[in-house]
């Protein structure tokens, strides 16, 4: 996630917190936009591994981990997880992960270009994202 802009810029999702499913979604990110000044997550072992990190260090991209415990460094992040669970999987419960995947990339499609935002003067993360002149300097 941009965090000036709330826009998700890539994601996924996996039954296992293994590092080859988590650097995915870096990856994909840093082909598909500018490279972020910052790149925050929380301590988990696979956001910790020299395979993940390596990423990140490869891009010169600082690396900030929330605080043990500390859920509000990321705020951002456990807002859109909040409001997706609340908006969208627990209205629409999936039958299979395949149904989940495929509910989940209707919704943040809908989250990054028609939901407003307070926290961008009402407007969509796609429209402040590239409105922004500093967009991405925090992912």
């Amino acid at each position: 996630m941009d965090w000036n802009s709330r826009k998700v810029l890539s994601w996924r999702t996996s039954n296992t917190m293994t590092v080859d499913f988590c650097v995915l979604a870096p990856n994909e990110s840093l082909a598909l936009y500018l490279t972020p000044e910052i790149f925050n997550s929380d301590q988990g072992s696979q956001f910790t591994s020299e395979v993940f990190t390596s990423i990140l260090i490869d891009a010169e991209i600082a690396i900030l981990m929330d605080g043990v415990g500390r859920s509000i460094d990321n705020v951002f992040i456990e807002r859109l997880w909040r409001t997706l669970k609340y908006e969208n999987i627990y209205l629409s419960p999936s039958g299979s992960g395949t149904e989940l995947r495929e509910g989940i990339a209707k919704y943040l499609d809908f989250y990054n270009t028609e939901r407003p935002h307070d926290g961008v003067d009402g407007l969509t993360p796609y429209v402040a994202y590239y409105q922004s002149d500093t967009r991405q300097q925090v992912a």
